[in-house]
């Protein structure tokens, strides 16, 4: 003869009766229902307010002072070096944006900048977004061309 379903239950101790709260003076928890006496908890909604609520003062991110603009048009460029393409590639080599990801010298191909810094010792046909004045000195001295991707 063993335990069946219907004769399972908890042991002695192991649970609890709800707290029922507002079921008047009688119960222990009626009146105030446990919140105490007047004040922002003792309210209706409380829980339910934002994590950064300060109590109706004024908000920390609307008294800091707040200088300067954003511009919301500007145009962040990847930039890649000359040294960079010189040790990177050999010469006469095609160096669009999609090639300069595929070797991981930059994140993403939406625009690409070439600054001059260092030398370039051989001629690379690239293309590219922008380039700086010195980098067009530097790659047509070297016998490359360059030129400008809309």
């Amino acid at each position: 003869m063993g335990i069946k379903l219907h004769q399972l239950k908890p042991s002695e101790g192991a649970t609890h009766k709800k707290k029922r709260v507002g079921r008047g003076i009688g119960s222990g928890h009626g009146k105030t229902s446990g919140r105490g006496h007047k004040g922002q908890k003792s309210r209706r909604g409380y829980g339910e307010l934002p994590a950064f609520f300060e109590g109706g003062q004024t908000p920390f991110i609307m008294r800091v002072p707040k200088r300067g603009f954003k511009n919301p048009n500007k145009k962040e460029y990847e930039i890649v070096n000359l040294k960079t393409l010189d040790r990177v590639f050999e010469a006469n080599a095609e160096i669009t944006p999609e090639v300069l990801k595929e070797k991981r010298l930059v994140h993403c191909t939406s625009a690409v900048k070439i600054l001059g810094e260092g030398e370039l010792t051989k001629p690379l046909n690239i293309k590219a977004h922008k380039f700086s004045k010195s980098a067009v000195e530097k790659i047509k001295a070297a016998g490359g061309n360059c030129e400008i991707i809309e």
